[in-house]
């Protein structure tokens, strides 16, 4: 128990640290998990969703001001009105897609090879993104097109395969239709939660039966420390992307994928 105890505390850091910049969470988890010998189990497997919760709570809380307005202006402001539906916009592709393939992705593209191409091509395309002289016309992201917000739901269901990044996804496609880099950000934070919560619930009901009280003590254990570290990453994320941009994430998910396809072929 209490090594299960210590993995989920790594697990969790793993996840709050990453779950929000442009590298990949579940790819992160992936190569974790197989460093740890957790192989096919059905329940670490699970437990790299459910513990997203956690850093979905982080972000409710630092924009719990700003979403609560939203909330409260949904039947009064059309600009709040406007946003929520271009949140869902964006999050029906996912939904689709996840629910009508999720099974196959899970089977077949959940292995460190996978991840480890992923992160590579997609730091390239993060990398070839940054150096862009792009022209931003769009600077707050609850006020984007709806066209737009649509484009960036169905750029996020590359995120499927792990490794590709749901944030990366997000942030390459706001900016390329026009999104300045914080509000890029913003939004993918945005769309995270009803994306992340989604696929908590669905685990979660999937596998209810197969909970045990242990189970649900390493699971709230991963819930707490991946909500604590997403808070800090996140305050730390938007400052830092708007500066410096994302140069940083992009040569990390080079570095990490090469490394994993090494160990990889040294049958590591």
């Amino acid at each position: 128990m209490l090594s299960d105890i210590i993995r989920a505390v790594i697990l969790g850091i793993v996840e709050g640290v990453t779950e929000f910049l442009p590298v990949s969470s579940t790819g992160h988890l992936l190569l974790v998990g197989r460093f740890f010998n957790l192989g096919e189990d059905a329940f670490w497997k699970s437990f790299a969703v459910l513990i997203q919760l956690g850093a979905i709570l982080a972000i409710l809380s630092i924009y719990f001001a700003k979403l609560w307005r939203i909330a409260l202006g949904m039947f009064s402001d059309p600009a709040a009105q406007r946003f929520v539906i271009g949140v869902l916009v964006a999050f029906l592709p996912a939904a689709v897609i996840g629910a009508a393939a999720g099974s196959y992705i899970k089977a077949y593209l959940f292995n460190p090879w996978v991840v480890c191409f992923s992160l590579i091509v997609g730091g390239a395309i993060l990398l070839w993104v940054d150096q862009l002289d792009l022209n931003p016309q769009h600077h707050d992201a609850t006020a984007f097109p709806i066209k737009m917000y649509f484009y960036i739901g169905c750029a996020q269901c590359m995120a499927m395969i792990p490794g590709v990044s749901r944030s990366g996804a997000s942030i390459v496609a706001a900016m390329l239709f026009g999104a300045d880099k914080r509000s890029a950000a913003e939004f993918s934070f945005f769309l995270a939660i009803p994306t992340m919560v989604g696929a908590f619930a669905y685990d979660f009901y999937k596998n209810r039966g197969e909970m045990t009280t242990d189970h649900l003590t390493i699971v709230a254990v991963g819930f707490v420390v991946s909500f604590i570290t997403a808070v800090i990453v996140v305050k730390t994320f938007l400052g830092y992307v708007t500066r410096h941009g994302f140069e940083l994430f992009a040569w990390w998910r080079v570095v990490v994928g090469t490394l994993g396809l090494i160990a990889l072929a040294m049958g590591r």
